[in-house]
């Protein structure tokens, strides 16, 4: 029950806040940084900025269904990038 109340609680924080402009996008582990970048720039992505995580950068999606097209793209996760940035000190 531990556990999943960890889990919960990091589903909750996590989430994109409505109207948010900036987000935290995970790229499953196995690809390179390369395909991470072409991954948010084929999502029409602005990517603002990198992170110490070679598959979690920050971007800034398209206005029209970017969270869509970044899951498209090979997106695991869209979180926060707030909660993001300060669990990672970025």
């Amino acid at each position: 029950m531990l556990v999943a109340g960890w889990i919960t609680l990091a589903i909750l924080t996590l989430q994109v806040r409505p109207g948010a402009t900036v987000v935290a996008v995970v790229f499953p582990p196995w690809w390179s940084t390369q395909q991470v970048f072409q991954g948010a720039g084929s999502a029409q992505a602005a990517i603002v900025g990198a992170t110490a995580l070679p598959t979690l950068l920050i971007v800034r999606p398209d206005d029209h269904d970017g969270l869509t097209r970044l899951h498209e793209a090979g997106a695991w996760f869209v979180m926060d990038a707030q909660v993001v940035s300060a669990c990672i000190g970025k």
